[in-house]
């Protein structure tokens, strides 16, 4: 008896799209369980400002790698491929189908392509970038970045510190381009894949991501971010709608300034996700055409 095909359905789009609606809806038409793509929501103590789906949703997708681990937790993306790898098999062992939904490019090509071989970074290299954000801060170490690897800044986070020095540290290491290390043939994977984009007009994305942004602080937001203020120098919480709230509740601005800074860079954070996502050469749908995103995947 030939053996039946698996497949991964995967949902990407920027944030505040509506992809959590959406996977909810495919899982549930395929019977197939949903794994989360998104860096922020695996955090356990981020909740409100990651927009995470509500425990309702989490159960009954089953939505797996939500509330996975803590942000006193060093949690890589390579750590996120094996264990996304490793939930995906478990899940075709009893379903021909699994979803992956998210908006974390990273962790997208994590699971489809692998990640990329990096050379090791000697201890000095990373001393001297540790030493040069906490004494000048992150703006020239940005504009290192962005004037040798101007590919990577155009998809990478900015304001993720992590991130940058990881970039810059590879770069100054090799004196080649963080970019020239990426991935040219990717892993083989024993299941198909079949992915979607999901997309909004540019005004009307950015409308919700403000309307989200209200929303958030409306539900409690800040109450959520003093209960963090302990963790602030974390890696979890240099991320956007966190990092802009502590300098508030440090009496430095505003809150009004504070919640303009958050929308600012959301929209900056979906901008750099639709770069991210022009590179696949997938299907796009409105999150509104169900039907059509369905039909697509029953094609298979």
């Amino acid at each position: 008896m030939p053996k039946r095909e698996k497949y991964l359905f995967v949902i990407a789009g920027p944030t505040a799209v509506g992809k959590t609606k959406v996977a909810l809806e495919i899982a549930n038409h395929f019977g197939a369980p949903i794994i989360s793509a998104d860096s922020r929501q695996i955090y356990k103590e981020l909740a409100i400002g990651t927009a995470k789906p509500t425990q309702h949703e989490i159960e009954s997708g089953p939505i797996h790698l939500v509330n996975h681990v803590s942000v006193t937790e060093d949690y890589s993306a390579g750590r996120f491929e094996r264990e996304a790898i490793e939930k995906i098999n478990e899940m075709h062992s009893q379903s021909d189908i699994a979803v992956l939904s998210g908006g974390t490019g990273l962790y997208i090509d994590a699971v489809l392509f692998g990640l990329d071989d990096f050379p090791e970074v000697g201890k000095e290299v990373l001393i001297t970038l540790e030493n040069e954000l906490a004494n000048d801060g992150p703006d020239a170490l940005k504009a290192e970045l962005q004037e040798k690897d101007p590919d990577y800044f155009d998809i990478v986070d900015p304001n993720n510190s992590r991130r940058v020095l990881r970039a810059l540290s590879v770069i100054r290491q090799t004196g080649k381009t963080f970019s020239s290390f990426r991935r040219d043939k990717p892993k083989t994977r024993p299941f198909k894949t079949m992915a979607v984009i999901l997309e909004r007009p540019r005004e009307r994305l950015y409308e919700r991501i403000n309307q989200r942004v209200d929303d958030m602080i409306a539900n409690g937001l800040i109450e959520e971010v003093q209960g963090l203020k302990k963790y602030e120098n974390l890696k979890a919480l240099q991320t956007v709608g966190y990092q802009e709230l502590f300098p508030y509740l440090d009496g430095q601005i505003s809150l009004e300034e504070a919640v303009e800074e958050i929308k600012k860079y959301s929209r900056r954070y979906a901008k750099r996700q639709l770069t991210w996502l022009r590179r696949y050469k997938w299907p796009r749908f409105s999150p509104t055409d169900l039907d059509k995103i369905i039909r697509y995947f029953e094609q298979r």
